[in-house]
C-alpha cells in the first residue's frame, strides 16, 4: 500500500507531480536542497489550487486537506526513510540523478520504490545507481502536470510485474491514465515530440515559414492542441535539446538537433521560463498589464 510519497526535486515537473499527487489522497513530501526553490515552489502550488477552486476543478476542503498532506523538506536523508514510493524529477543529467538514487537507496525502507520521471533516460541505467532494479521503472509525467491526462509508464529490463502493476494503480489514483512499455530510448511520446519540434525549427531556419504560421499549420493541419514552437516554450528549448542530443545520440542522425536551435538555447533564449524562446513573452506580459 502506497501512502508517502517522497517527490525529489521542486522544479516545474516536481511542484506539478507533488500537486496531483496530493490531490490524489497521498501525503506528500516535496524534497529540494534549495530553499528559495521550495518556497517558490509552495506559492506555485497555492496558486494552482486557488485555480483549481476557481474554475470548479476542486472543492475548497478538498483544496484544504490536499494541502494538509504537502510537506516540504530541504533533507532528502530525512525524508527518504517514510517513504513508500520517491518519484526523482531533478534535471535529465545522469550525474545528478546518479547522486539522488545512491542517497535513497542508502536511505530508504526495503519495501520502497523507486521511479524516474525522465522523459528520454534508461530507467534500466537508473535503476542501477541503487540496489532495487526490480522496484525501479520510469514514470514520465507531462507539463503542466495538472492538465496532462498521461503518464508514461516504463519498464526497465529488471522491473518487476509487481512494481509496473503498483506504479500504474499510483497514477492512476492521481487522476492519470496510463501507457505501460517496455524501454527504448525516448519511449513512445518523446520521440516523436522530439522528431516534430526540431524538424519545425529546420523550417524555421530554412525561411519555410513564421513560428506562429508553423505553428498554425500543425494544430489546424494535424490536430495538434498545441503548435511544435509553443510547447517547446513551454518544456523548455534548453531541455528539448538535452533530449534530442540523447536521442542523437542512442538512435541516430534523424535526431541530429537543428544548429538554429543551439544558437537559441546559446543565447539564453529558453522558453516561458526565461521570458523569451521562439515567442517574447516579456512582450505578452506588458501587454496583459496593460
Amino acid at each position: 500500500m502506497i501512502t508517502n510519497i517522497v517527490v525529489v526535486g521542486s522544479g516545474v515537473m516536481g511542484r506539478g507531480i507533488a500537486y496531483v499527487g496530493a490531490t490524489g489522497g497521498f501525503d506528500i513530501t516535496l524534497v529540494d536542497v534549495n530553499p528559495s526553490a521550495l518556497d517558490s515552489a509552495q506559492k506555485e502550488i497555492d496558486i494552482i489550487f486557488e485555480k483549481g477552486v476557481r474554475y470548479g476543478k476542486i472543492t475548497s476542503e478538498e483544496a484544504d486537506a490536499a494541502k494538509n498532506r504537502l510537506l516540504y523538506s530541504s533533507n532528502l536523508k530525512e525524508a527518504a526513510c517514510n517513504a513508500d514510493l520517491i518519484i526523482e524529477a531533478v534535471p535529465e543529467r545522469a550525474e545528478i540523478k546518479k547522486a539522488v538514487f545512491e542517497t535513497i537507496e542508502e536511505h530508504a525502507q526495503e519495501h520502497c520504490y523507486f521511479a524516474t520521471n525522465t522523459s528520454t533516460m534508461s530507467p534500466t541505467e537508473i535503476g542501477s545507481y541503487g540496489k532495487r532494479p526490480e522496484k525501479t521503472i520510469a514514470m514520465h509525467f507531462f507539463n503542466p502536470v495538472q492538465k496532462m491526462p498521461l503518464v508514461e509508464i516504463v519498464r526497465g529490463l529488471e522491473t518487476s510485474d509487481d512494481t509496473a502493476a503498483v506504479i500504474k494503480q499510483v497514477a492512476e489514483k492521481m487522476g492519470k491514465e496510463t501507457v505501460v512499455i517496455n524501454e527504448f530510448p525516448g519511449f513512445v511520446t518523446s520521440r516523436i515530440s522530439c522528431l516534430v519540434g526540431n524538424e519545425a525549427f529546420y523550417m524555421l531556419q530554412e525561411g519555410l515559414g513564421t513560428p506562429e504560421e508553423i505553428d498554425k499549420a500543425i494544430k489546424l493541419g494535424l490536430n495538434y492542441p498545441m503548435g511544435p514552437f509553443e510547447l517547446g516554450d513551454l518544456v523548455g528549448l534548453d531541455a528539448r535539446l538535452n533530449n534530442l542530443k540523447y536521442l542523437h545520440e542512442k538512435l541516430g542522425e534523424k535526431y541530429r538537433p537543428a544548429p538554429l536551435l543551439e544558437q537559441y538555447v546559446k543565447a539564453g533564449r529558453l522558453g516561458r521560463k526565461s521570458g523569451k524562446g521562439v515567442y517574447d513573452y516579456t512582450k505578452i506580459e506588458e501587454l496583459v498589464g496593460k
